[in-house]
């Protein structure tokens, strides 16, 4: 039955009776995403993976295996992301006077670890006035830093935000005279604040027309930089999140609400159109259309992103865990974000006095320290270690792609110093890690054909459609084609077919991968132990037609 059908139904038990009130559902209503048909894409030069029979073949060698890596491996699609600026803006450090913004990008973007900057900033932090962007110097210092230490860079713009309320919106100020901004309350066992929360009617033409021209100049801008690896889609409410926690939201009624952030989501993977998108699994208790928007988002290609793990409710992590493995998802754990030891602790604490009251509700006060908690009245229960470490497991746990950082550089550093296991196995399992591990030849149509089986060593599956190709060393031969979407996922193998030209026998080719997310195609370095080129491909010498221990008839 579709939600226009509920609501008849429940307009006329309304005038039957008065004890029953007409429910509004989405159209999408909670389901498993475990085998939940959400379709898959369409693979285009698919490389033949098999089986391949013993009787297709007349003489066959194992010419190369592979191990896997402990490296930190850099590629696109998975890693640890630094954060730039957050919600409350720069690096304590800057905001108390001990760095300079561009000092307190430095340190994070030198953490050898860091794969990604980030910045999370409001929207009047990128426009002030209609028809340009004026961005903030935080932009040009995280795009610099990326650019010379050869990093990836993500970003969201919240369109509102509670941290800078009441003194000020997320929406620019040219915006507030024709946008309508409705008072919708304090109470929230969230946020116990004595303070009126104020939300823009998104629905508003004005709105939607500025926010249709804000996605057009960022894309103009960024839309084909290559170092741009992700954007948090635009949601609703609070951080853009798609709530306002359980404070009811500015519009007249759900079924507006829903259309409106369906617009809004279509408009934004229509414009984005090489630049993945990271949709929230906030669930929808602000009554906005968020099971609509995240089906729409996931059929459309769209990653998944959640702000915190070991808080997350039970329907957010069946929804990371068993998302399509062809999509990447961004974790993040908000709780003892400073990453603060306790010898580091008054050195906190002073910078934090420097800060004013209202910034102080949001920042919090954290330490690092292992927890002596009121198990079982502490969220996680009795973590026998420091907190971070317990949230970067976790985020293996749920097949995380990257994992989020946050903004303190020098803390960070210290701290992983102090507690290096959870880094040290993000480094070696952290979303995906591909390597040839097995590489077959085999006498086949009168030439050589290799068949490559790839592993995936990480925890997630290949965000996109992995491409295997074999060269040769010259360059003027090149063959090769791609596996099925998300393959091989995570912590399994897949193989596949190339049939060489006549006469490569017994010369050197090199064997590379390449990954293609949104017809952008990048290259990957293989995630294996053994020596690889400057590139990221192997260089694997290819055995002679006349030699005489083949294997046949085994």
């Amino acid at each position: 039955m579709r939600r226009r059908d509920l609501l008849k139904t429940g307009a006329l038990l309304a005038g039957a009776s008065s004890f029953i009130r007409p429910r509004l559902w989405a159209d999408v209503p909670d389901h498993l995403w475990e085998g939940y048909p959400f379709g898959s894409p369409q693979i285009s030069n698919r490389l033949n993976q098999g089986p391949f029979g013993i009787e297709q073949d007349q003489g066959w060698f194992t010419i190369f295996a592979t191990q896997p890596s402990r490296d930190h491996i850099r590629n696109f699609g998975g890693g640890l992301v630094g954060y730039t600026w957050e919600e409350n803006g720069p690096a304590l450090g800057v905001q108390c006077g001990r760095d300079t913004l561009e000092q307190g990008v430095e340190k994070m973007a030198a953490l050898p670890f860091v794969d990604v900057l980030y910045i999370r900033c409001d929207w009047r932090d990128v426009q002030s006035a209609p028809g340009k962007l004026n961005l903030s110097p935080i932009w040009d210092i995280t795009f610099d830093a990326a650019k010379r230490h050869n990093l990836g860079v993500a970003f969201r713009i919240q369109l509102s935000s509670p941290n800078i309320q009441p003194q000020k919106l997320s929406l620019p100020d040219f915006l507030q005279d024709k946008v309508p901004i409705v008072n919708i309350g304090k109470i929230s066992t969230e946020h116990r604040s004595n303070t009126d929360f104020r939300e823009p009617r998104y629905d508003s033409p004005e709105f939607q027309k500025a926010f249709a021209e804000l996605n057009d100049l960022l894309v103009a801008k960024f839309g084909d930089d290559p170092r741009l690896e992700y954007m948090d889609l635009m949601m609703y409410g609070f951080w853009g999140e798609g709530h306002t926690n359980d404070i009811p939201g500015p519009f007249p009624d759900y079924v507006t609400a829903e259309k409106t952030f369906l617009k809004m989501t279509q408009l934004q993977i229509d414009t984005w159109k090489k630049t993945p998108l990271a949709v929230n699994t906030e669930p929808d208790i602000s009554h906005t259309g968020n099971r609509e928007v995240q089906d729409l988002a996931v059929r459309s290609g769209c990653w998944l992103r959640s702000d915190s793990i070991i808080m997350d409710e039970p329907i957010q992590i069946e929804e990371l865990a068993h998302r399509p493995p062809w999509l990447a998802t961004v974790l993040e754990d908000g709780s003892n974000r400073h990453y603060v030891l306790p010898e580091f602790a008054a050195e906190e604490q002073a910078c934090l006095s420097k800060l004013p009251a209202s910034k102080l509700a949001f920042v919090g006060h954290d330490t690092e320290d292992t927890p002596t908690d009121d198990y079982p009245h502490q969220i996680g229960g009795r973590i026998d270690r420091p907190y971070r470490e317990s949230a970067g497991f976790h985020a293996l746990d749920i097949a995380a792609s990257y994992f989020g950082l946050w903004t303190e550089a020098d803390n960070v550093r210290r701290y992983y110093e102090k507690y290096p296991d959870s880094l040290r196995a993000m480094e070696q399992r952290l979303g995906y890690r591909v390597r040839p591990s097995l590489i077959w030849q085999r006498k086949r149509y009168g030439t050589m054909e290799l068949i490559v089986g790839v592993v995936n060593d990480g925890v997630a599956g290949v965000p996109g459609v992995l491409g295997i190709y074999a060269e040769s060393m010259d360059g003027r031969m090149k063959l090769g084609g791609n596996l099925d979407a998300g393959q091989p996922y995570a912590g399994q193998f897949r193989q596949a077919s190339i049939i060489l030209p006549k006469g490569m026998d017994g010369q050197q080719i090199k064997l590379r991968a390449e990954l293609d997310v949104k017809g952008v195609k990048r290259p990957v370095r293989w995630a294996c132990h053994n020596p690889t080129n400057p590139d990221g491909s192997l260089t694997i010498r290819l055995k002679k037609a006349g030699d005489t221990n083949w294997r046949k008839g085994v």
